[in-house]
C-alpha cells in the first residue's frame, strides 16, 4: 500500500511564460526537446504550455523535498496518448525519487497555469 510522501503546487503566470520564452536560451536551459516539440505543436496555445509545464516541474521540486536546486531538465513532463501529462525524471531527480511514483495535474484558466504534484511510496 503507497502512502502519500510529499505534494508540490505551483502556479505560472502565462502572460510571464510568455515573456520568457522570447529570452534568448530560455526555452533549452528549462525545456527538453520533447517538452518544446509539444508547446509548439499546441499553436497558440504554446505559451499556456509552456507555463503548465513549468508549474509541474516546480511542484515535482516541492514533492520532493528540494526546490530549484536541480536542473530544470531533469525533470521532464510528457504526455501519454489520451493527453494525459506524466512525468520522466533524469539525473538526480530520478535519484531522489527513490522508487516512489509521481501522480501529476495540470489546468490553465485566466491567465495561470497550475500544477499538483504527489510523490507516494
Amino acid at each position: 500500500m503507497s502512502e502519500v510522501k510529499g505534494v508540490g503546487l505551483d502556479l505560472c503566470e502565462i502572460r510571464r511564460m510568455e515573456e520568457n520564452v522570447r529570452r534568448p536560451g530560455f526555452v533549452a536551459r528549462v525545456f527538453t526537446k520533447q517538452e518544446q516539440a509539444y508547446a509548439m505543436s499546441r499553436g497558440k496555445m504554446a505559451p499556456s504550455s509552456y507555463a503548465a509545464m513549468w508549474a509541474a516541474k516546480e511542484a515535482c521540486l516541492k514533492a520532493l523535498g528540494c526546490g530549484i536546486v536541480l536542473p530544470m531538465t531533469e525533470v521532464e513532463v510528457l504526455h501519454d496518448p489520451e493527453g494525459r501529462p506524466l512525468y520522466c525524471l533524469h539525473g538526480e531527480a530520478e535519484r531522489r525519487l527513490d522508487g516512489g511514483t509521481l501522480s501529476l495535474s495540470l489546468t490553465h484558466e485566466a491567465g495561470i497555469a497550475a500544477a499538483v504534484c504527489i510523490l507516494s511510496r
